[in-house]
């Protein structure tokens, strides 16, 4: 099996992180069905972005110009 190499930016790192929470949450509540998980980790992904698209609305970070 050939090594993959993977290099994430700081952003992408956190989406996984949150993903992988999110996702980890649907397999411990029990809906994750066998032959079900690639639908299921694609919408942890999906949630992971939409929480940091609205932090990111609704929060100035330090270093952003504010108006």
């Amino acid at each position: 099996m050939e090594k993959q190499v993977v290099s994430l930016q700081p952003s992408e790192q956190g989406l996984l992180a949150a993903a992988s929470r999110i996702y980890a949450a649907y397999i411990v509540s029990g809906q994750v069905a066998e032959g079900q998980e690639d639908g299921w980790r694609a919408r942890a992904i999906r949630e992971a972005i939409w929480f940091a698209q609205h932090v990111d609305d609704s929060v100035s970070a330090d270093d952003e110009m504010r108006s």
